[in-house]
């Protein structure tokens, strides 16, 4: 898992939550906990609510996935599919205002730029949807990775409140994605608050980028 949120939070995640050790992207610092959305998870582990803990976390979100029939890689095959996955969403979003990032195996979007919400909202705006369904797009074709929704919000208002809504853009986002056929077993999602922003809150368009959310997409490998 490759984000986390300060404390346990209270998003709604289509019934199930999963809490557990993560590694928060920027730092690689271990930090409990995060919220979980979709059919995920605690439900692929014998439903009701399911709690993931320990280094192993990863492995056992793998597990759950591949159990339940997501299908997963092989490890020689990895680079040169997550290279085609790449390849596709720099394809579609060309001229698009999102950022692809390669990690290693793993894809990074920063979507600043073209996923933003109004203050004080974490509903989508409609001048974001035509970027979210060509990303949903991608996803679908490309449905052995998992996808990590993170939100974040600018400085204004109370830090916990920034923290909440964070999680509930996260979860905007998870559930568009949902709705344009992504396996919601692969989606999770989870707020930073106000804690990394990428712009200066000083000015009127620094808070509107660091209103945003972030995606890592990463390969569901078989061992």
């Amino acid at each position: 898992m490759r984000f986390s949120i300060r404390g346990v939070a209270a998003v709604l995640a289509v019934g199930l939550l999963v809490a557990g050790c993560t590694t928060d992207p920027y730092t690689g610092e271990r930090k409990l906990s995060k919220t979980a959305i979709g059919a995920g998870i605690g439900a692929l582990a014998g439903g009701g609510i399911g709690y993931l803990t320990g280094s192993d976390s990863d492995k056992k979100r793998r597990n759950a996935l591949i159990g339940a029939g997501v299908g997963a890689l092989a490890g020689g095959a990895v680079g040169f599919y997550m290279d085609r996955q790449e390849a596709k969403l720099r394809e579609r979003l060309q001229n698009a205002g999102v950022q692809v990032e390669r990690q290693g195996d793993e894809i990074r979007l920063n979507m600043a730029r073209s996923v933003n919400f109004d203050v004080n909202q974490a509903q989508l705006r409609a001048d974001t949807l035509p970027v979210l369904d060509a990303v949903a797009e991608v996803l679908r074709e490309f449905d052995k990775t998992t996808i990590d929704v993170s939100g974040h919000t600018d400085s204004d208002g109370a830090a916990d409140y920034n923290q909440q809504l964070s999680e509930r853009r996260a979860f905007s986002v998870a559930q568009h994605f949902a709705g344009r056929g992504v396996q919601t077993a692969r989606l999770l999602a989870g707020g930073y608050g106000e804690a990394s922003p990428i712009a200066s809150n000083a000015s009127a368009g620094g808070k509107q980028a660091n209103r945003r959310v972030e995606l890592q997409i990463v390969p569901i490998v078989a061992n």
